[in-house]
């Protein structure tokens, strides 16, 4: 069962929830008529016998009818949901009434910091690199808050290490002890370069490694360790550019990125003994 209704999914949860609730008293009922049968049998009561024997068959009766009644209610299409844009739709709506927001891009929901994967394969989603099976859109969207509200796990200390060792690597004049400053080298190739082992791009695709420039750019971290400063070159207005990479900011304002450049100071700049 999928509606056009913009909360089926939710509204079917909740169904099943109070079902479920309704089933757990109706449990609670049988439990508490088998207590009374165990007490006559164990004392003896056999004048209590019977009665507690018919007490305790229609409770359990009652309980099955509720529980064929619960299962019987639950119809909902969950694969076909999950595997269509309704879902991502309602997931949308219920982060916005808990004031959080949400973007499309790539086939992937970014909820900064997190970016979000419907996996309906596994009937779950993939919350950065964590899976998680719970997804009730309200519930998935208070678990991406909570993620919001937490100070980010991204280290920009390290990333920026990683990226200036790799733009050192691309750079071929860097490679000696000469090296030029300020050279633009694409972020395209940056990415390529550390994810050139097999599988690797599954494993760190070009969406996270563009939300991670994103969370770099904005962290305020712009020097490495040896003093080399970093900037992000034609961030902006390079949609004519090939291999520019993009992503929806916190604010839903698309960011494009083109570049990485690395300034070296001039008495790091150049080694012993050349001359400028």
């Amino acid at each position: 069962m999928a509606t056009g209704d913009g909360a089926a999914f939710e509204k079917a949860l909740a169904s099943l929830e109070q079902d479920v609730e309704i089933t757990q008293k109706t449990a609670a009922a049988v439990s508490r008529a088998i207590r009374v049968l165990q007490k006559a049998a164990k004392e003896g009561e056999v004048r209590k016998l019977n009665g507690a024997l018919n007490a305790a068959s229609q409770a359990i009766q009652a309980l099955d009818r509720q529980f064929a009644n619960a299962r019987e209610g639950w119809s909902f299409d969950v694969d076909g949901y999950l595997g269509s844009g309704a879902f991502a739709r309602e997931l949308m709506e219920a982060a916005r009434k808990q004031g959080v927001r949400i973007f499309e891009q790539d086939e992937r929901l970014f909820c900064y910091p997190s970016l979000v994967r419907v996996l309906s394969a596994f009937q779950s989603v993939q919350v950065d690199k964590k899976r998680d099976a719970r997804v009730r859109p309200s519930v998935l969207a208070r678990l991406l808050k909570e993620n919001q509200e937490r100070p980010p796990r991204f280290k920009p200390e390290p990333f920026l290490e990683s990226l200036y060792e790799a733009y050192q690597k691309l750079d071929g004049a860097q490679k000696g002890k000469h090296m030029r400053s300020g050279r633009v080298v694409r972020l395209l190739d940056i990415y390529n370069l550390l994810t050139i082992l097999p599988g690797q791009t599954r494993e760190y695709t070009q969406l996270e490694f563009t939300r991670d420039i994103y969370l770099l750019d904005g962290s305020g971290v712009t020097q490495t360790k040896k003093g080399a400063v970093v900037s992000f070159p034609a961030s902006t207005g390079t949609k004519s550019l090939t291999g520019t990479l993009n992503i929806v900011t916190q604010t839903g304002r698309e960011k494009t990125y083109y570049g990485i450049a690395f300034n070296i100071p001039e008495q790091r700049a150049a080694g012993p003994g050349i001359q400028q």
